[in-house]
């Protein structure tokens, strides 16, 4: 990897990090607030005119939850359990959008008891549910994205949505069943760095609204999901230039815009964290391998599971080795700390680390502010979830 650590983060921002992270038991996870606020401003003044449902699966913190409470977001929730978090802190009903086209049916009546009227189907068992537990609610369709998505490193295909010839006959299905056809939704693939896959989706789009409003149903809005990129090791074009090319498929398909809104999660999150990690191992299988092997203090089952397939690559620093180049470098295998086999986050792409790496010299993981405290498992071989830290206003305010 030919970028340095500040190509991710200035000379400050790594200075409050070191100095909090100083005597800090390993691994944990470091948020920085204020990169959070400032994706979030960035998405919003890019595409002003779309309603923001911030994916809280990515990071449900409650300090995150909070601070986009207080720039007025609103949120695509997945389970009543995030449903319960978002009310305990405040947030209204009418602000939450049930996005999760799999869900129980007392879900789907626990929800609507509460005051929440929008959700996602993909389903017509499901969409029977919704009109038995959730009456006159406004029904978002997804469309399935199998066989697209091959440039998100997150891909989101096959599982979710319904081909566009179901959604069709899911549609009139709704109105009769005493629900409001209230618009489609659709999902590019998370980390999606081809933006012309939208305008795959708002074709499909069109042609929905246009085939309903012959049948007397006009739908109101598109949901264009999220997919908004974060900075990982390969480049992506930045968040405005993401809306420019967005924008501009919005309205070739649509010289009206119906309302629009945008579900991220990632894009918000992601680069506001840091994993600070330890070596544990450096070995050889055979002294007649050249293959090194790096084992930290955390892997998959604590919080990377996104490296399965290797799909996300983190950018990977050694601390003692920020400021100055290792005298040299090699590949090697990066493995986590589990009695698994299976924790191994990287074996066909090849870091590069110093080959004097020793135990207990610390790694910094940057971008690890989305789907890793969440994905960490409870107890696995007895290691806790990953802790979480946010970098405390009075550091940031040395800056």
């Amino acid at each position: 990897m030919d970028k340095t650590i500040y190509n991710y983060l200035t000379p400050a921002e790594l200075h409050h990090i070191q100095e909090f992270s100083k005597n800090k038991e390993t691994p944990f996870l470091l948020i920085n607030l204020e990169k959070i606020a400032q994706k979030y401003n960035e998405l919003q003044q890019s595409l002003p005119y779309a309603k923001i449902y911030y994916a809280m699966k990515a990071n449900p913190q409650e300090e995150v939850i909070n601070l986009l409470k207080e720039h007025g977001t609103h949120f695509d929730i997945a389970s009543k359990y995030e449903m319960d978090q978002l009310f305990q802190q405040a947030i209204p009903p009418q602000h939450m959008s049930f996005g999760n086209t799999i869900k129980k049916s007392q879900d789907i009546a626990y929800a609507y008891q509460q005051g929440i009227r929008l959700f996602t189907t993909d389903s017509q068992m499901d969409l029977e549910h919704l009109a038995q537990h959730a009456p006159g609610s406004n029904i978002i369709f997804r469309i399935i994205s199998e066989g697209s998505g091959s440039f998100a490193d997150w891909p989101l295909s096959k599982k979710f949505g319904a081909h566009p010839d179901l959604i069709t006959t899911l549609i009139p299905k709704a109105k009769d069943l005493g629900l409001h056809p209230y618009g489609l939704s659709f999902h590019v693939g998370s980390q999606q760095r081809n933006i012309s896959e939208w305008d795959h989706f708002l074709t499909i789009c069109k042609s929905l609204f246009d085939q309903t409003s012959q049948q007397g149903i006009p739908l109101e809005a598109i949901d264009i999901g999220g997919g908004f990129p974060a900075q990982y090791i390969h480049t992506t074009p930045s968040i405005k230039e993401y809306a420019q090319g967005v924008h501009s498929y919005l309205k070739k398909h649509f010289p009206k815009l119906p309302e629009i809104i945008i579900e991220p999660g990632r894009s918000i999150t992601a680069d506001s964290g840091v994993i600070v990690s330890e070596v544990i191992l450096v070995s050889q299988k055979s002294p007649y391998s050249p293959d090194r092997w790096v084992y930290l203090d955390i892997g998959k089952f604590g919080g990377l599971i996104e490296t399965l397939d290797e799909s996300i690559k983190y950018p990977i620093f050694i601390e003692r080795y920020i400021n100055q180049p290792p005298p040299k470098t090699g590949e090697v295998f990066l493995a986590g700390p589990t009695c698994d086999s299976y924790d191994i986050m990287y074996e066909k792409f090849k870091y590069q680390l110093p080959l004097d790496l020793q135990s207990r010299d610390r790694a910094f993981i940057l971008t690890t502010g989305a789907y890793t405290q969440t994905y960490s498992s409870i107890c696995f071989n007895g290691f806790p979830p990953l802790k979480v830290y946010i970098l405390p206003k009075e550091i940031l305010a040395n800056q």
